[in-house]
Protein backbone atom coordinates (compact mmCIF):
# COMPACT_ATOMS: atom_id res chain seq x y z
CA UNK A 1 0.00 0.00 0.00
CA UNK A 2 1.54 3.57 -1.17
CA UNK A 3 1.17 5.82 1.62
CA UNK A 4 1.84 9.20 1.96
CA UNK A 5 2.95 11.30 5.53
CA UNK A 6 1.96 14.83 4.86
CA UNK A 7 3.67 17.30 7.43
CA UNK A 8 1.92 20.56 8.23
CA UNK A 9 3.01 23.50 9.19
CA UNK A 10 5.19 26.52 9.42
CA UNK A 11 8.59 25.85 11.06
CA UNK A 12 9.05 29.44 11.78
CA UNK A 13 5.86 29.82 14.07
CA UNK A 14 7.03 27.78 17.16
CA UNK A 15 4.58 25.21 17.51
CA UNK A 16 3.26 25.47 14.23
CA UNK A 17 5.40 23.49 13.00
CA UNK A 18 4.66 20.52 15.24
CA UNK A 19 3.47 18.66 12.48
CA UNK A 20 6.67 18.54 10.28
CA UNK A 21 9.09 17.84 13.09
CA UNK A 22 6.83 14.69 14.11
CA UNK A 23 6.91 14.14 10.08
CA UNK A 24 10.57 14.03 10.21
CA UNK A 25 10.56 11.83 13.61
CA UNK A 26 8.31 9.27 11.63
CA UNK A 27 10.95 8.83 8.45
CA UNK A 28 13.98 8.68 10.91
CA UNK A 29 12.14 5.88 12.80
CA UNK A 30 10.12 4.11 9.81
CA UNK A 31 12.49 5.32 6.44
CA UNK A 32 10.69 3.67 4.48
CA UNK A 33 7.43 5.87 4.80
CA UNK A 34 7.39 8.47 1.94
CA UNK A 35 6.96 11.73 3.95
CA UNK A 36 6.24 15.44 2.83
CA UNK A 37 6.57 18.37 4.39
CA UNK A 38 4.43 21.90 3.46
CA UNK A 39 2.86 24.90 4.60
CA UNK A 40 0.42 24.61 2.01
CA UNK A 41 -3.43 24.38 1.86
CA UNK A 42 -6.64 24.14 0.37
CA UNK A 43 -6.22 22.82 -3.25
CA UNK A 44 -2.51 23.24 -3.70
CA UNK A 45 -2.32 19.37 -1.26
CA UNK A 46 -3.85 17.91 -4.31
CA UNK A 47 -0.50 18.19 -6.09
CA UNK A 48 1.19 16.19 -2.98
CA UNK A 49 -1.84 13.32 -2.07
CA UNK A 50 -2.83 12.10 -5.73
CA UNK A 51 -1.75 8.71 -6.31
CA UNK A 52 -1.47 7.28 -2.66
CA UNK A 53 -3.58 4.54 -1.11
CA UNK A 54 -2.96 6.04 2.24
CA UNK A 55 -2.52 9.18 3.58
CA UNK A 56 -1.85 10.58 6.70
CA UNK A 57 -1.74 14.45 7.86
CA UNK A 58 -0.24 15.79 10.71
CA UNK A 59 -0.85 19.42 12.28
CA UNK A 60 -1.42 21.79 14.63
CA UNK A 61 -4.22 22.62 16.27
CA UNK A 62 -5.22 25.37 19.36
CA UNK A 63 -7.91 24.65 21.06
CA UNK A 64 -9.94 26.46 24.19
CA UNK A 65 -9.55 23.32 26.53
CA UNK A 66 -6.51 21.14 25.14
CA UNK A 67 -3.21 21.25 27.11
CA UNK A 68 -0.28 21.50 25.06
CA UNK A 69 1.44 18.55 23.59
CA UNK A 70 -1.95 16.31 23.32
CA UNK A 71 -2.62 14.10 20.27
CA UNK A 72 -6.37 14.07 18.25
CA UNK A 73 -7.20 12.27 15.40
CA UNK A 74 -10.02 13.15 13.57
CA UNK A 75 -11.65 10.97 10.65
CA UNK A 76 -12.53 12.58 7.29
CA UNK A 77 -15.84 12.25 7.65
CA UNK A 78 -15.75 14.27 10.73
CA UNK A 79 -15.09 17.05 8.21
CA UNK A 80 -17.32 18.80 5.98
CA UNK A 81 -16.73 20.02 2.29
CA UNK A 82 -17.72 24.01 1.89
CA UNK A 83 -20.31 24.41 0.04
CA UNK A 84 -20.38 27.93 -0.14
CA UNK A 85 -16.43 29.11 -1.37
CA UNK A 86 -15.30 32.70 -1.89
CA UNK A 87 -12.19 31.74 -2.99
CA UNK A 88 -10.66 28.45 -4.58
CA UNK A 89 -7.48 28.79 -2.51
CA UNK A 90 -8.86 28.91 1.14
CA UNK A 91 -10.75 25.86 0.73
CA UNK A 92 -10.02 22.92 3.73
CA UNK A 93 -8.78 19.35 2.80
CA UNK A 94 -12.37 18.49 3.34
CA UNK A 95 -13.62 20.56 0.45
CA UNK A 96 -9.79 20.36 -1.80
CA UNK A 97 -10.54 16.17 -1.09
CA UNK A 98 -14.18 15.90 -2.45
CA UNK A 99 -13.04 18.28 -5.67
CA UNK A 100 -10.30 15.53 -6.23
CA UNK A 101 -12.36 12.99 -6.17
CA UNK A 102 -15.25 14.51 -8.54
CA UNK A 103 -12.50 15.34 -10.82
CA UNK A 104 -11.34 11.88 -11.35
CA UNK A 105 -8.18 11.54 -9.45
CA UNK A 106 -6.85 8.83 -7.57
CA UNK A 107 -7.24 9.74 -3.84
CA UNK A 108 -6.42 7.90 -0.88
CA UNK A 109 -8.85 5.26 0.00
CA UNK A 110 -7.32 5.74 3.61
CA UNK A 111 -7.23 8.93 5.60
CA UNK A 112 -6.37 9.60 8.91
CA UNK A 113 -5.23 13.28 10.21
CA UNK A 114 -3.40 13.97 13.95
CA UNK A 115 -4.00 17.14 15.40
CA UNK A 116 -1.40 17.95 18.18
CA UNK A 117 -2.47 20.94 20.31
CA UNK A 118 -0.25 23.43 20.66
CA UNK A 119 0.77 26.22 23.07
CA UNK A 120 2.36 29.22 21.15
CA UNK A 121 1.45 28.77 17.29
CA UNK A 122 1.70 33.00 16.39
CA UNK A 123 5.19 33.96 17.85
CA UNK A 124 8.40 34.29 15.61
CA UNK A 125 10.51 31.36 16.68
CA UNK A 126 11.85 27.98 15.44
CA UNK A 127 11.57 24.54 17.14
CA UNK A 128 8.56 23.78 19.48
CA UNK A 129 7.65 25.36 23.01
CA UNK A 130 9.23 23.05 25.62
CA UNK A 131 5.63 21.75 26.66
CA UNK A 132 4.92 20.83 23.02
CA UNK A 133 8.81 19.86 22.54
CA UNK A 134 8.95 17.28 25.22
CA UNK A 135 6.13 15.09 24.32
CA UNK A 136 7.27 15.22 20.10
CA UNK A 137 8.80 11.36 21.35
CA UNK A 138 5.72 10.23 22.61
CA UNK A 139 3.42 11.35 19.86
CA UNK A 140 5.54 9.84 17.17
CA UNK A 141 5.60 6.59 18.75
CA UNK A 142 1.44 6.66 19.42
CA UNK A 143 0.74 7.48 15.55
CA UNK A 144 3.07 4.67 15.05
CA UNK A 145 1.66 2.07 17.16
CA UNK A 146 -2.09 3.62 15.81
CA UNK A 147 -0.90 3.28 12.48
CA UNK A 148 0.48 -0.13 12.74
CA UNK A 149 3.43 1.43 10.64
Amino acid sequence: MKTLVLGMGNTILKDDGVGIEIAHRLKERKPELEVVETSEAGLALLDFIVGYDRLIIVDSVKTKEGRPGELYKIEMGALKPTSHLTSLHGVGIATAFELGQKLGYQMPRQVSIYAVEVKDNTSFGEGCTEEVGGKLSLITEQIIGEEKL
